[in-house]
Order: structure tokens, then C-alpha cells, then sequence
């Protein structure tokens, strides 16, 4: 994920400043689990007051009781999702897990092109997409397989709970140290490169992004789209949802599935509930739909 992982700081709690209770860190972390079924321990509460301090000094308010107060009411909506970005860390590289990308290119891929060339539709979903780069990286394996996909009915969609990190994946721009893990033949195929006064940025050309469409979408709800999707990548995200959640997610990711499909999982998740009995694992945190 790509992941909205939350990270713990060194400790730090009130100093006087900002008024900060437990029960204000409760509150928060009900409103979290609501929003998108993030479970927050109490061990995280010194990385709400440190993520949230800088939201109060922006509000001029003095209590993380008036803060909670004011995201519950409704002039406090937009600023709820700030909250949310907040305690919410988008964390991807391109090519992570590259056992999935090789998974991809040697036995998932090959059929998917085939089905795409005698006109059939083919979709590929990255959910937690963060800033892009997971999709960006099963975008160039398949364009390395087949340069001409866009000329068939092969789309992508890239999801996030978190509309700012969806912007910075439609832009595609990254920086010279987050392209570690892209060849060379692939930086020079698949990026422009901008010179910039420190170091050079990278960004996506336009050929890639267009096979790409960025979504907001909140695992947490229903999803608003039907399918069928061929193949799913929800990688180190599930694993931040309490369990009737995260085995509801997997539910829902079946259901949308096709026939055949595949899910790609981070390496500590696992599918479990009622999808399980569909889901079957086909190789290192790759599952198969039956039937």
C-alpha cells in the first residue's frame, strides 16, 4: 500500500499547552474506528496529541475536548477528514513485495492480455493506493508485456481513503530517492525527467497515467462500484482494521471479484471469515477466487 498505517512518536503527551485527557483520546479513536474502522490502542495516545497539536493551533483552540467538539458538529465535516489525514500515514514504494509483480508477469498477466486482445474487459483495482506507486508499478509491468494496452479495454482504478494523497498520485511527480526500486530501462521508458535546483524528479508520462483512474473510497463503507475486477491489490491495510472489519473487507473485496480473479495481500494480512472458504491461496499472500 501501500498502507494508512499509524505510527507511534517518541512520547509525548500534553504539556500544559494543549489541554489533552484519556477520554478526549477516546473520543478520538471512536471516531476513527467510525469513520474507517481503525482500531487505536491506548499506546497510541502520545501520536494523537502530536499528529492533532498543529490542527488545534491552526483552529485556536485549547483543548482537545473543544477539537472533539467541533469535528462531531457540522460546521466540523471537513475538518474530520483532516483529522483523519492526519492520524493516518500513507506508507508504498514502487515495486514492494516484488514477488506479487513477478506473480503478476508470469501467471496472471499473460491470460489477462490474451482475454484483452479478443475485446473481452479487463480491471485491475489497487485499494489504499496512497500516492500511486503500487499502481504505477502494475501499470509498467503490463505495458512491458503489451506497449499498446491502452488501445484495449484494460483499465486501472487506484482508491484512498485520503483525497490529497489521490492528488499526488494523478500528478505522478516523485522524488529522486522514492525511485530506488525502479530499473533503469524503466526510468527512462516510463518517467520525464525535471531537473530540479537540489535533485531531479521523476514523473509519470502520460501514456502510463492514462491508464489510471484515482478514486476516494473508504473501505470502510460499501463499495459504490459492482465489478467484476480481475485482479486486486490491498496490501498492509487490512491488517490496521479491527477483526469484524477486516474480515468484512474481505467479504466485500470476494464479491467484486471475478471468477478467477486474484487478491494480492500484504505479507502479515491473511483472508479470513466467510471469503475464506472462497479465497484460496495460490502462492506467498496471493489468493485465487474458486468457482
Amino acid at each position: 500500500m501501500t498502507s494508512a498505517a499509524v505510527q507511534t512518536p517518541s512520547p509525548q503527551q500534553g504539556n500544559g499547552e494543549l489541554q489533552y485527557t484519556d477520554a478526549d483520546f477516546r473520543r478520538i479513536a471512536a471516531i476513527l474506528m467510525e469513520d474507517a474502522g481503525i482500531a487505536l490502542p491506548a499506546s497510541k495516545s502520545p501520536l494523537v496529541y502530536s499528529r492533532l497539536a498543529k490542527r488545534l493551533r491552526a483552529l485556536r483552540l485549547k483543548s482537545f475536548k473543544e477539537y472533539c467538539n467541533f469535528v462531531q458538529s457540522d460546521e466540523g465535516t471537513s475538518e474530520r477528514r483532516e483529522m483523519m489525514t492526519a492520524l493516518t500515514t500513507n506508507v508504498t514504494h514502487f515495486f514492494r513485495e516484488p514477488h506479487h509483480y513477478e506473480e503478476l508477469k508470469t501467471r496472471v498477466a499473460p491470460s489477462l492480455l490474451e482475454r484483452a486482445r479478443r475485446g473481452e474487459r479487463i480491471r485491475i483495482w489497487s485499494a489504499g493506493s496512497s500516492t500511486g506507486q503500487e499502481i504505477y508499478s502494475v501499470a509498467m509491468t503490463l505495458l512491458d508485456m503489451e506497449p499498446e494496452l491502452a488501445k484495449y479495454d484494460f483499465k486501472l482504478l487506484a482508491t484512498d481513503i485520503d483525497p490529497k494523497v489521490l492528488e499526488k498520485g494523478r500528478e505522478g511527480l516523485y522524488s529522486n530517492a522514492v525511485m530506488a526500486n525502479v530499473s533503469d530501462a524503466f526510468r527512462s521508458r516510463f518517467f520525464k525527467k525535471i531537473d530540479g535546483p537540489i535533485e531531479p524528479s521523476w514523473q509519470i508520462r502520460p501514456e502510463v497515467r492514462s491508464l489510471v483512474s484515482f478514486k476516494e473510497l473508504n473501505l470502510h463503507r460499501p463499495f459504490p462500484m459492482r465489478g467484476p475486477f480481475d485482479v486486486i491489490f490491498c496490501r498492509n491495510v487490512v491488517i490496521y482494521f479491527e477483526k469484524s472489519m477486516e474480515e468484512a473487507v474481505w467479504s466485500r473485496f470476494n464479491t467484486v471479484l471475478a471468477p478467477g480473479g486474484y487478491l494480492f495481500v500484504g505479507h502479515s494480512e491473511r483472508v479470513s471469515g466467510p471469503a475464506a472458504n472462497t479465497l484460496r491461496t495460490c502462492g506467498v499472500t496471493a489468493y485465487k477466487k474458486q468457482g
